[in-house]
């Protein structure tokens, strides 16, 4: 088998309610709202990272009910940052929101590790997390042997 060249296109998220997403994710988390839209009476949005007209994150409103962490599916979404203080940025705009975090502020994603950030849920209680690649070194480690990730 030959070795991939796929890569994340972008990532569609079932909400109870656009309206109340779109706010967290437009002006929350800073996603450029790209276009919006209606199909059979279910509304759409795809939001970009500002750079380009790329979608990098849509939201379909079509679900009944909010995230459920035990069944099949998505565990968690990922967006990386480019430095600590960038993710310590986005935790105080959570805060300011009043989202609660997993755990208490920026933690490593094992122990000893460099890398880590905020681990979070959106208003329909799917699972997030800011990260960043370097930086945080020495920062606590919920978990004594699973990546920080994998639990939350």
């Amino acid at each position: 088998m030959p070795t991939t060249t796929l890569r994340t296109g972008h990532v569609g998220l079932n909400v109870t309610d656009l309206d109340r997403s779109l706010a967290f994710y437009r002006d929350v988390l800073g996603f450029a709202l790209l276009a919006q839209g209606m199909q059979d009476e279910r509304r759409y949005a795809f939001l970009g990272d500002g750079d380009s007209d790329r979608p990098v994150l849509t939201l379909w409103q079509q679900a009944g009910q909010s995230y459920e962490e035990a069944a099949a599916g998505l565990h968690h979404l990922a967006f990386s940052s480019d430095s600590v203080e960038r993710v310590r940025e986005y935790e105080s705009a959570l805060r300011a929101h009043g989202v609660t975090f997993a755990h208490e502020g920026v933690v490593a994603h094992s122990e000893g590790a460099d890398s880590g950030g905020l681990f979070f849920h959106d208003p329909d209680g799917t699972r997030l997390e800011i990260f960043v690649g370097h930086g945080v070194k020495g920062a606590p480690a919920p978990h004594e042997s699973a990546p920080t990730c994998g639990f939350f």
